[in-house]
Formats: structure tokens, sequence, C-alpha cells
């Protein structure tokens, strides 16, 4: 399950994620691709990679753009597996 962390300690080490407004203790980023294909080849690789954390992100895609909001539920904010997700996620974006 892990500690909870802050979004603010997530942010530090992932420029491109952003706090999200509100009470919540959660991460956004949103993700552009080339095109509809080339999102859903991220989001199915992401997808595997948080099946094997068991952390399932809040996501959503229309045509080339996938919208993220990364918290745990578990621990009520960011932990560190959502610093791990977010890393995973920012090195598979870079091979798109």
């Amino acid at each position: 399950m892990g500690e909870r962390i802050g979004a603010a300690d997530l942010v530090s080490k992932c420029s491109d994620w952003a706090i999200v407004d509100g009470e919540r203790d959660a991460v956004r980023r949103v993700f552009k691709f080339a095109d509809f294909k080339t999102a859903w080849a991220f989001m199915s690789a992401a997808a595997l990679k948080a099946e094997q954390m068991d952390h399932h992100p809040e996501w959503s895609n229309v045509y080339s753009t996938v919208d993220v909001v990364l918290t745990t539920h578990d621990v009520g904010g960011v932990s560190a597996k959502d610093i791990e997700l977010a890393e995973f996620m920012d090195d598979l974006a870079a091979k798109f």
C-alpha cells in the first residue's frame, strides 16, 4: 500500500505533472501523441505496468490525448506508487 507522501513531492521529482486543484491530494498530466493509435499503444503499455503494480490510474482518452490523474486511494493521497507510475509513464511517453 505505501505511505502518503503528498502531491508536491511527486511534482518535485516529475516536473511535467501538476497538483490537482481542490481538496484532493492528486497529480495530473495530459499526454499528447501524434494520433489515436499511438495514444492507445501508450495506454496499453502503461496499463500492463499498472496491473503489475496493482495500482491503477484514473484516465481518459480522446483521440491523441491521454489525461491521467494519479493518487493512492488506500492512503488518501499521493504515495511512492504514484511516483513510480508517473516516472514509468514519463519514460514510456518519451519513446513514442
